[in-house]
């Protein structure tokens, strides 16, 4: 799974970052998060291609929109026929429907636009789904996980040849598919030489956001925690008074959410060059993996074990 950061800043552009957006490519799955002005423009910038299906929105700021009539509009100009899915919070169906269509036109492939609520299933895979979760903006907003599902466990061929003379071949995978087999004479369990399964990768990406009870517990564990941090902790009050986060408030989610690694997200424009503050706020409260997104970041979500 990798994830590469499109957007990064906070609200407006600056010559270095772009609004928000983040994109993710899950085994050739290709999906995105928010949609800032210029999307399609870093997607070109930093190799991501365009064969997404889903868009997948936290709320609807311009700094996280504005970039989706210009890609639907460059899709059509490539003679896109298949679907896109965009996944808006509840309530805001309309106000997207306006947007795509606020030039006059319309796509001429089907674009669904589908409301989401906090505790949804918005895409359901064979191995992976997305969920939307709790947010608190000064808007309707949601957050998204992109959550695995658990993997086989470890097959143990020494055990399985050696000690019980089970050879390799069909007998091996019926076992790692949690099928009995029989072998010289009496019945072999797969737990005998199948480990317990192993967990899947999680993501999760919170759109702008105070810091919650939500995204903690939707957060647990997490491989990769992408969280707003917009402000360094002397302008927490500004943070509150904007319903965003600082870059310590992520931090502690990310602590209490015990996430292996953390990437701050949403730069506030006057930490231009300076965005190693955030980063050293964050890395006082929390001890694991700390990293301040930049656009064109990319990040390699390797399995748990």
């Amino acid at each position: 799974m990798r994830v590469t950061f499109l957007g990064t800043s906070g609200a407006i552009p600056t010559t270095q970052r772009n609004t928000s957006s983040v994109f993710c490519n899950r085994d050739g799955d290709y999906l995105l998060f928010d949609c800032g002005e210029g999307t399609q423009r870093q997607m070109m910038r930093y190799g991501t291609g365009f064969a997404i299906d889903h868009l997948f929105v936290t709320h609807l700021h311009g700094d996280h929109v504005l970039g989706i009539p210009g890609l639907l509009q460059t899709f059509d100009f490539n003679d896109r026929e298949a679907p896109v899915a965009i996944h808006t919070p509840a309530g805001t169906r309309g106000n997207v429907k306006q947007l795509i269509e606020a030039n006059g036109t319309t796509p001429s492939y089907p674009v669904r636009i589908n409301e989401v609520s906090a505790g949804d299933t918005v895409l359901d895979r064979s191995e992976y789904e997305v969920r939307a979760i709790a947010t608190e903006h000064r808007c309707t907003s949601v957050g998204y996980v992109v959550a695995e599902d658990d993997r086989k466990g470890e097959f143990d061929r020494e055990k399985a040849e050696e000690e019980l003379g089970i050879p390799p071949g069909p007998k091996y995978s019926k076992l790692h598919r949690g099928e009995a087999i029989e072998h010289d004479g009496r019945t072999v369990e797969p737990e005998e030489v199948v480990g317990p399964p192993r967990p899947g990768r999680t993501v999760v990406y919170t759109g702008d956001t105070l810091p919650t009870e939500s995204v903690v517990a939707a957060s647990e564990g997490a491989d990769l925690l992408v969280h707003d941090a917009t402000f360094a902790q002397d302008r927490a009050d500004r943070a509150a008074a904007t319903a965003h986060s600082t870059a310590a408030e992520a931090a502690d989610v990310a602590r209490r959410a015990g996430v292996r690694t953390l990437a701050l997200t949403h730069l506030s424009t006057r930490y231009a060059g300076q965005a190693d503050t955030l980063g050293a706020e964050a890395r006082e409260v929390f001890d694991g993996e700390v990293v301040v997104a930049e656009d064109g970041m990319e990040r390699h979500v390797q399995f748990p074990d």
